[in-house]
């Protein structure tokens, strides 16, 4: 699926060019978090990219995993790309779908919508429905998102060893500035 959302990607771009209602992001914000007993990971990316269309309703968002940084130690870094996501084997994770709802350009006022899709990650697919809050920016459209999302819906293990470690249920938060192209 990842090549195919890098097409549908490539293709939005494009299309970008004769439709006005297509907008891109090359440096969104992505974060995420793990609140364990034992200990809280915190992770982000600024390398969020993605399209979404809303004459079409339709987006992909796709993020390296090799992105990711902060964590409480190079070695956790280290641990998170090479024993957890395997990074080098599955490099990105995507979430591709459609808007379920309408969004106002004209409206001055934050919109909430919600967003259907299917997160790839770690060559798993799981079909999720998130909240996203849309609010118009000049020619512009800030989007933030907060979710949760289970390491074993994707084939993630977490030793026995460190599982008062990481969470069972990692939190994810998104924030993007969608520009006009």
């Amino acid at each position: 699926m990842c090549s195919r959302a890098l097409v549908v990607l490539g293709l939005l771009t494009v299309a970008s060019i004769a439709d006005a209602q297509v907008y891109l992001t090359r440096n969104g914000r992505i974060d995420f978090y793990s609140n364990a007993p034992l200990e809280i990971i915190h992770a982000y990316s600024s390398r969020l990219k993605g399209v979404l269309d809303f004459s079409k309703k339709a987006f992909v968002f796709t993020v390296k995993i090799r992105s990711f940084e902060g964590f409480n130690s190079p070695l956790q870094r280290e641990h998170f790309n090479e024993n957890y996501m395997e990074s080098d084997k599955y490099p990105e994770a995507v979430f591709q779908g459609k808007m379920i709802g309408d969004f106002d350009p004209e409206a001055n006022t934050a919109q909430i919508i919600r967003a259907k899709g299917i997160m790839q990650m770690h060559n798993m697919n799981k079909e999720i429905i998130i909240t996203v809050e849309l609010k118009k920016q000049g020619e512009s459209v800030l989007a933030n998102a907060a979710f949760t999302l289970m390491p074993k819906d994707f084939g993630i293990r977490i030793p026995k060893i460190v599982h008062e470690k990481i969470a069972s249920e990692i939190n994810v938060n998104v924030s993007l500035l969608l520009n006009k192209n």
